[in-house]
């Protein structure tokens, strides 16, 4: 039987790399592995601060977008796109796209959905993020805007083709809100994967020689992500604090910036973590996973993730995890096996069980090591190809079902 023919696929984002988070990764993640896969690929994003290089033979082709950058707290290098006529839009409708995959529901979006109804291409929508988690940022209008948010993307969603949902959970939740009657939009979980090998060949970081800490014999927990109300961030560093009543050698590395980057390392200087807390700040991403790999364990609190990415990362890193309960948690951390997922409620005892857990794991090398050797071994359900391969076949679904 001769293999399918190749698919032209248009990938529209509202944020794109060098800008860093889930979301550009995941994006860049799904293009590179379409064209591995031997499907045709068009990115169309927007435009970044400082004019791109072009594409290199091996890379997916890009139209740039008019963009802007939105006033705080969205943050720095971060470019939405300008919703009006351009050559990058030409460009999509020219490729003759056969799928068009939507990654944000707003701005771009909205462009995916207006060429995938000028081509008649069935529209894909990925849905990166739980958006009801960020309304403390609209101040006195979050409870409206929630509402209203959680109103606009359901009727995105109705007029989808197909929607991705990072995790099960998600996947669950778009189900029951789209319903099953006929033209549904199809609903399947696939997780981001990840290049394993590229992960792999990232040399390993320096995060003791960079905070002055003492090779064999600071041991170092790490947590990777954006500093932001949204990911815990307070309950991490009360975590660490309190385990570091019981282990003085513990050491915590934040590996990342944002809102909330001063006020850490404001808390840093306090008595209970004053020389125990490295904040890096914004890094490069191999950067990051390079600093990652020199670390015993990584913890994590958010409760904001569709999937929790970072998690993946740091397993693929074989860097065993403490993690709370959480949206995407239980689809990455095997429990007891490469991490340990601890209850969330109450709230207020979480703080004491990760750090009871951190300070177990941390006087138990042994089991320690034993979870780091199954992350690695175990990392290959992450590997992009396999998830790669499940979005085609939802591509092929989506078309077959029209």
């Amino acid at each position: 039987m001769a293999p399918p023919e190749p698919m032209r696929v248009a990938i529209f984002g509202e944020s794109y790399l060098p800008y860093l988070s889930g979301v550009t990764i995941a994006t860049d993640a799904l293009a590179r592995g379409l064209m591995e896969a031997g499907q045709q690929v068009l990115l169309v994003m927007p435009r970044p601060a400082h004019e791109p290089p072009p594409p290199a033979p091996h890379e997916p082709a890009v139209a740039w977008l008019p963009s802007y950058q939105p006033p705080p707290p969205a943050p720095r290098g971060y470019r939405i796109p300008v919703p009006r006529p351009s050559a990058a839009l030409r460009a999509a409708r020219a490729f003759r796209p056969q799928v068009i995959h939507a990654q944000s529901p707003f701005v771009s979006g909205l462009m995916a959905r207006r060429v995938a109804h000028s081509v008649g291409a069935p529209l894909v929508f990925t849905h990166h993020t739980r958006f009801g988690d960020y309304r403390h940022y609209l101040g006195p209008l979050a409870t409206p805007g929630a509402a209203l948010m959680s109103g606009y993307v359901r009727r995105f969603w109705l007029g989808c083709a197909a929607i991705v949902a990072p995790g099960t959970e998600l996947a669950a939740e778009i189900s029951d809100a789209v319903g099953s009657r006929s033209g549904a939009p199809l609903v399947r979980a696939i997780p981001t994967g990840l290049d394993l090998d590229w992960i792999a060949a990232v040399p390993e970081g320096h995060p003791r020689r960079e905070a002055g800490w003492t090779p064999g014999v600071d041991f170092v927990v790490a947590s990777l992500g954006r500093l932001a109300r949204e990911k815990s961030v307070e309950l991490l560093l009360e975590a660490f604090a309190r385990a570091a009543v019981d282990r003085p050698e513990l050491r915590f590395l934040l590996i990342g910036g944002g809102p909330l980057e001063g006020a850490v390392r404001r808390r840093g200087q306090r008595d209970d973590l004053r020389g125990r807390l490295l904040v890096t700040g914004q890094r490069s991403r191999d950067e990051a996973l390079g600093l990652l790999k020199a670390c015993e364990l990584f913890g994590f609190a958010s409760r904001t993730e569709t999937q929790g990415l970072v998690v993946a990362e740091a397993l693929a890193c074989g860097v065993p995890v403490v993690a709370l309960e959480g949206p995407g948690v239980r689809d990455a951390v095997r429990d007891g096996t490469d991490g340990i997922i601890l209850p969330r409620v109450p709230e207020s005892a979480a703080a004491e069980r990760m750090a009871s857990a951190l300070v177990a794991l941390a006087g138990d090398p042994e089991r320690r090591d034993a979870m780091a050797r199954n992350a690695r071994e175990g990392a290959s359900r992450f590997a992009v190809q396999r998830r790669v391969n499940e979005v085609v076949d939802l591509y092929r679904q989506t078309l077959a079902s029209r």
